[in-house]
């Protein structure tokens, strides 16, 4: 017999939402390791992030500094991103990322 496993974690594909390209701006203040808000990011909302620059320093195992992030994601994930980078009193700037499209 077959049981699931409960520490696995599903992340639910969300079809038709709409989705917009966004460039994220996170201000790290020692609060949470660099690695493991990267995988949080990830592995618990199911967003896949580019790093476009990271300026991080290790101060006595705490990350300080600020990175940024290309993220594709619906506006619905990124306000539980948001909230969840608010809770943890992480700084974050948002702006849309247009791209020109040649034809």
């Amino acid at each position: 017999m077959i049981t699931p496993n409960p520490t696995l974690q599903v992340i639910h594909n969300k079809i038709n939402l709409p989705k917009k390209e966004l460039i994220l701006e996170i201000e790290l203040n020692g609060k949470m390791k660099f690695e493991h808000l990267m995988n949080t990011i990830y592995n618990q909302f199911g967003i896949c992030h580019r790093v476009l620059s990271a300026n991080v320093e290790y101060v006595n195992g705490y990350s300080l500094g600020s990175v940024q992030l290309y993220i594709n994601v619906s506006s619905e994930d990124y306000q539980q991103l948001e909230f969840y980078l608010n809770k943890n009193k992480l700084l974050s700037t948002m702006v849309e990322y247009n791209c020109r499209k040649y034809f």
